[in-house]
């Protein structure tokens, strides 16, 4: 055993013998880590950094990307961790990614799993109403829990990412050129629940978390079976995008159709805007979406408004008439030569042109479906 420049035992390697738990921890935490991680804590971040061969400084890149705390010289990392900064380090050695591509997948992912860790921890635990055994904490309870679900759930985690990957690969390949997978001709829609902030106010706590993902499962099922892609929820709004204005279109009154008929939901509007849609990390970013927002923030109760490239779209497509009157002239003029007349999903509405912070006078359109019956 020799002493490395940290000041802690290590062997040749770097590697260390685990020391015994901090006495500050609770022993029932560091079983459920040992359970979760599949091994011990053996490195310090120095020690783990020079047994994988990476520089300090990359290796604590990696770690505040993923979203992990720094913890001085403690020893806090595993074999797994090794081979996870080995992994993202050969990445950058051959080529594959560069230094910033290997950190913002390092982002991307840690931000997302953790998300997901959280809200499947709140799920498990909030199952359990009455531990099996008299006197047993909640938290006794989750080991086992975990123990069990653990394999399963690793399982399903790459399947569904496996799943995503494939589809997201299948956009990219559909897209034009290069330009177009980062900028995007998108349809995008944000749902807003109306009167949200008196809500907290009134609502238990319980109660408005029930409320929220409530909202959110309907919302995300919603535009998923559509053929839209849900980008994030925000509590009382999700964001939405879809390749076809008319898709869009058609998951905005379904989710206002939706939530009218569910009393205790509150009531929903939607803003929605067509054009170039900047995609990065999986979000979408530009004036588009601006505009989408804006317009949200002015819609109506349980109404959507679209903006003038959205409403164009939907003409363009033959989804909607210019108007009325454009509508019963191509009617007649079907019937004349008798052909059947062309069928519309939805009908368009302008509304008064206004001023929007930040984007100049929009002419926003009221967007309802022109037949009463769902397509």
């Amino acid at each position: 055993m020799t002493v490395d420049d940290t000041g802690s035992g290590a062997d040749a390697d770097g590697r260390v013998e685990p020391d015994a738990a901090d006495p500050g921890e609770d022993p029932l935490a560091l079983r459920l880590e040992g359970l979760i991680l599949g091994a011990e804590r053996r490195y310090t971040p120095f020690q783990a950094a020079r047994t994988a061969g990476v520089s300090m400084e990359l290796a604590t890149r990696f770690w505040r990307a993923m979203g992990f705390a720094d913890v001085g010289q403690a020893k806090a990392f595993t074999e797994a961790d090794v081979l996870a900064l080995r992994r993202l380090a050969g990445l950058v050695e051959a080529g594959l990614l560069s230094e910033a591509m290997a950190v913002q997948v390092a982002r991307s992912t840690g931000q997302t799993t953790a998300r997901l860790a959280g809200w499947q921890m709140d799920s498990f635990l909030e199952g359990l109403t009455e531990p099996p055994e008299p006197g047993m904490s909640r938290t006794e309870v989750t080991y086992p829990i975990i123990e069990l679900l653990l394999p399963e759930l690793e399982e399903f985690l790459v399947y569904v990412w496996r799943r995503q990957l494939a589809a997201s690969a299948g956009r990219v390949v559909q897209a034009g050129d290069d330009e177009e997978m980062v900028d995007r001709r998108l349809a995008v829609g944000f749902a807003d629940l109306v009167g949200f902030t008196r809500l907290t106010r009134r609502m238990e706590e319980e109660e408005l978390g029930e409320l929220v993902e409530a909202f959110e499962t309907t919302a995300a099922d919603l535009v998923a079976a559509r053929g839209g892609r849900l980008i994030k929820t925000l509590g009382d709004e999700v964001l939405y995008s879809a390749d076809d204005a008319g898709v869009a279109a058609e998951i905005a009154l379904l989710l206002i159709e939706t939530m009218a008929n569910d009393e205790t939901m509150p009531e929903l509007r939607v803003g929605m805007a067509f054009g170039t849609v900047t995609t990065r990390m999986g979000d979408v970013f530009g004036t588009t979406v601006n505009l989408a927002s804006r317009l949200t923030s002015i819609a109506p109760r349980d109404a959507v408004l679209v903006d003038s490239a959205f409403a164009e779209e939907l003409i363009r497509s033959g989804e909607a008439p210019a108007s009325e009157a454009e509508a019963a002239e191509a009617a007649a003029t079907a019937e004349k030569e008798g052909e059947e007349p062309p069928t519309y999903r939805f009908a368009l509405q302008p509304m008064w042109q206004r001023p929007v912070r930040g984007l100049g006078v929009v002419e926003p359109w009221l967007l309802t479906r022109r037949h009463s019956t769902p397509a």
